[in-house]
């Protein structure tokens, strides 16, 4: 039998730590970037921007930062999803937490994003 707690409303995230994790528009211009393994080819679908979870601060209603994600067709994107992110990078021969670090600095508007959150 469950008890009445279990019917309860789940207590609801003040989302106060989404300001300091969120960059959207890096995440739109990451949109505009080719897919970090276009040159293995297979490529389908838009570009998106795909979270390495393996970054930290994630948590329970909590995704890892904006700033760890890279850019993959929705193709590449299934696959790391579907794989994990360890052995998507072992089959691919790649290493996504420092591309994604790669991308974070080679974006402009990053300079202003940080400003604003300090």
């Amino acid at each position: 039998m469950l008890t009445r707690s279990a019917f309860a409303p789940r207590k609801k995230n003040s989302h106060k730590a989404d300001f300091q994790l969120r960059a959207p528009s890096f995440l739109q211009w990451l949109r505009g970037r080719n897919c970090l393994l276009c040159d293995k080819g297979g490529c389908e679908g838009k570009i998106e921007a795909a979270h390495v979870d393996y970054a930290g601060g994630k948590g329970m209603a909590l995704k890892v930062a904006d700033r760890f994600a890279v850019p993959l067709c929705a193709g590449h994107h299934r696959s790391q999803h579907a794989w994990g992110w360890k052995t998507f990078e072992a089959n691919f021969k790649i290493d996504a937490l420092e591309a994604s670090k790669a991308y974070w600095a080679a974006w402009p508007g990053r300079r202003a994003w940080e400003e604003s959150r300090s």
